[in-house]
């Protein structure tokens, strides 16, 4: 590790903590970033030592990143919990606070739970499944209905549909591409650094988690000897420390081609059930009817399977999906009517 970055990164979190402190309602993560930022401070005087000892030269006064300073005026303006992304990118750690505050999540009492309640069984692939699937139902449903209102002629509907189900895939899978490589980059940079840091000063490391179990209710006592104990094995201390420290869960990040292949799968079966009709040989108007009709029970069926997250009833979620899908398609035919374009 170079010793003068260090000594910067460890200078910009305790400013960075410090202005959090001010911004956060809540006094218990409050005293939590202040108590890291002193933490921060104390680091960064064993990099300046270090950098000193290497002839590196410092800055006689320390200034925050442009990036920084404009996380600290969001979090200011919107409060820490709505900016938590944009801070787990510049390594502030603690952030599992709010998410234990927001979920009940329970304290471990012993290394062996370590890890375990974070721990998902791919209900997280179901919903996207179905999310997928809606989002496909939706967009090329409204979209061959808004081409039918324009009066286009079976054929140019039938290509409008298929070049919307290929753009629409090919979105949602580039967006999901990006985004688990973007989530995947961010982890490995960060549990990087964490493992730099755990190898350079493990006690301080301990101490940092310390406090953060500390702060969501554990014994003083009880955390600062869990920590210590836990800093032994640097495998699982690195994996709590990525999920404590940093808020991470390296179990949500899965490969973005894997990722990409799925909303790329999931959307197209949403987007073919409009099209399915056309496919099978039927004309205007009976193609649209018939795959208005298939569109809608698909509709009504992606809603109901919602019900298995949102605990509401089936029915109920099926009708609000349907009320929905109908809506946007129903406006989309109205805007492609009134503009009367023959496309065909």
């Amino acid at each position: 590790m170079d010793p003068a970055n260090s000594w910067s990164e460890e200078k910009q979190s305790a400013w960075l903590y410090r202005a959090l402190a001010e911004a956060e309602r809540d006094t218990r993560i409050a005293r939590l970033f202040r108590e890291l930022a002193d933490a921060a401070d104390r680091q960064a005087i064993t990099w300046e030592q270090a950098a000193r000892a290497a002839g590196q030269a410092l800055p006689v006064t320390f200034q925050p990143s442009a990036r920084a300073r404009l996380v600290a005026r969001l979090a200011r303006r919107l409060g820490p919990r709505r900016v938590k992304p944009a801070l787990a990118a510049l390594k502030v750690r603690g952030l599992s606070a709010y998410t234990a505050a927001l979920s009940g999540h329970l304290l471990p009492t012993d290394l062996a739970q370590v890890g375990l309640s974070h721990r998902t069984v791919g209900g997280g692939n179901l919903r996207a499944a179905i999310f997928g699937v809606n989002d496909g139902l939706v967009s090329n449903a409204s979209l061959i209905l808004g081409v039918v209102g324009a009066q286009a002629s079976t054929g140019t509907v039938l290509a409008t549909g298929i070049a919307g189900l290929l753009a629409g895939a090919l979105s949602m899978a580039a967006g999901e591409y990006v985004s688990v490589r973007s989530q995947r980059e961010l982890f490995e940079y960060q549990i990087g650094l964490e493992a730099d840091e755990l190898k350079q000063y493990p006690d301080a490391e301990a101490e940092e988690l310390a406090l953060i179990y500390i702060a969501r209710g554990m014994d003083p006592a009880q955390a600062r000897d869990f920590a210590r104990q836990l800093v032994r094995n640097p495998a699982q201390a690195l994996d709590v420390l990525a999920r404590e420290e940093l808020g991470l869960n390296p179990d949500d990040l899965g490969s973005p081609v894997g990722a990409a292949a799925f909303s790329f799968t999931a959307f197209t079966v949403g987007a073919l059930v409009p099209l399915v009709p056309f496919f099978a040989g039927s004309a205007l108007p009976q193609a649209a009817y018939l795959g208005t009709a298939m569109a809608a029970a698909g509709l009504f069926g992606t809603g109901a399977a919602m019900s298995l997250f949102s605990g509401r009833s089936p029915w109920l979620g099926g009708l609000r999906m349907l009320g929905i899908g109908a809506l946007a398609g129903g406006t989309v035919f109205l805007i492609g009517h009134l503009i009367g374009v023959d496309v065909g």
